[in-house]
């Protein structure tokens, strides 16, 4: 983690700082999301559940990411907004380094987005009811975000996809062998929510790059082999951008997220 300046109306633990988290931590990676990240802010702001903490991970952004960042939390100072700095590039390791932070200051439970995705108003609230239930572990349902310009003929398309992706993941074999105390759960990586202490003895996300692992199907396998107390929670929504889809199509799209046999030129696409 690298220490940067001091911001207004942002925290910046990259700078020493002791000052704990809410129970839950919500942790936001991100990298050159000026055009969205201020939208991601915003439905976190508009949650029906609101003791919570946000941990903007920056990734080495070279656009005015961070100043949005800084200037919504100086909008809204009623919400405990921190700002970190990874420079290890990779969406493991700044999910990483958000959820660290979390856990080393006090956080129970940790959730995490991502800066191009909308949380729906009762995302936190849900995730509290899961955890209620005695998970250790949640998934939640991906949706496609409404605002990209998508036909409902290509929504029901992603939805499917995601269906049927899930479906042959559990039927994988990466996915089986010796250990695991359960099925195959698909994590979407910008809608989960695990616990602290499961975080910590699962050994968290990997510090990988996504051109080289999902971090999130690693940690989905980790923890698969310390509890049975993980599930998919439907009512846990967040709608994520499709500018790959749009980009790639979606065959390419999903051949990328089951094997990499996709391979693009530009896997970060703004």
């Amino acid at each position: 983690m690298t220490a940067g300046k001091t911001q207004p109306g942002v925290s910046n633990p990259g700078l020493a700082s002791t000052r704990p988290t809410q129970p839950l931590c919500v942790a936001v990676p991100m990298l050159n999301e000026e055009k969205l990240v201020r939208q991601t802010l915003e439905s976190l702001a508009a949650q029906e559940f609101k003791d919570f903490t946000v941990v903007v991970v920056d990734n080495g952004s070279t656009d005015s990411s961070c100043d949005i960042v800084a200037g919504f939390a100086a909008e809204h100072p009623d919400m405990d907004i921190r700002l970190v700095h990874e420079a290890q590039k990779g969406t493991g390791a700044a999910a990483d380094t958000g959820m660290r932070f979390g856990v080393d200051h006090g956080a129970v439970w940790l959730a995490r987005t991502d800066s191009d995705c909308l949380a729906a108003p009762d995302w936190t609230a849900r995730i509290m009811a899961a955890f209620d239930d005695g998970l250790e572990l949640i998934a939640g349902q991906l949706n496609p975000r409404l605002d990209e310009e998508i036909t409902a003929g290509e929504r029901r398309m992603m939805l499917l996809a995601v269906e049927v992706a899930s479906f042959f993941g559990r039927i994988r074999p990466g996915n089986k062998g010796e250990g695991y105390l359960g099925p195959y759960q698909m994590l979407p990586g910008c809608n989960m929510a695990i616990t602290a202490e499961m975080y910590h003895r699962s050994g968290g996300f990997p510090r990988s790059r996504i051109e080289d692992l999902h971090e999130d199907r690693a940690l989905s396998n980790r923890v698969r082999k310390l509890t049975r107390n993980y599930a998919l929670r439907r009512d846990v929504v967040v709608f994520g951008s499709s500018r790959r889809v749009k980009a790639w199509g979606l065959k390419n799209t999903l051949a990328w997220y089951a094997d990499h046999r996709y391979r693009p030129d530009h896997v970060d696409i703004r």
